[in-house]
């Protein structure tokens, strides 16, 4: 089975077809599981590459878009959430509320609705790449439009 027939993979593409026709999913021949391995294989910064962060508070779940080359800083989103206790979540967690594995999360496409913040390093790039919901799948995005299909608070999320 081709990886861009998986059903995780074609929530994503069905999201990115309706908010932009051109935006779409492509398959690499090598892992794009950490931000280091994509770079690698698309040939670009690690910085370009958007981490898909999911953190957990008593009873909610936050998504945090990172840059590759940055660090999520915990303090700074318990500030932004107001929230003392959060931690990230394990990865049945991220597979139970986004219905993708670790290294495949995807910003657009969860199973489940899930606040999502955008750190503002991000706005450095003319070009993003996320995961597609396969850590072997990506897609392009610029920073205005990862901002609008996600819906994301942009903050700032890093150390």
């Amino acid at each position: 089975m081709k990886l861009l027939n998986k059903e995780p993979v074609q929530r994503v593409q069905g999201i990115l077809t309706e908010f932009n026709s051109n935006i779409e999913v492509i398959e690499l021949n090598s892992s794009a599981r950490t931000a280091l391995e994509a770079a690698s294989s698309l040939g670009c910064e690690v910085g370009a590459i958007i981490k898909s962060l999911l953190f957990k508070t008593e009873q909610n779940f936050t998504l945090c878009l990172v840059a590759g080359d940055k660090k999520a800083s915990l303090n700074k989103i318990k500030k932004i959430l107001k929230k003392k206790d959060v931690s990230m979540a394990s990865a049945n967690d991220v597979k139970n509320i986004t219905g993708f594995t670790i290294g495949g999360v995807s910003p657009v496409g969860h199973l489940n609705k899930i606040d999502i913040l955008i750190d503002h390093s991000l706005e450095r790039f003319n070009q993003l790449f996320a995961a597609a919901g396969h850590p072997n799948c990506i897609f392009k995005i610029s920073f205005k439009d990862l901002s609008k299909i996600t819906k994301g608070s942009i903050q700032e999320l890093v150390e």
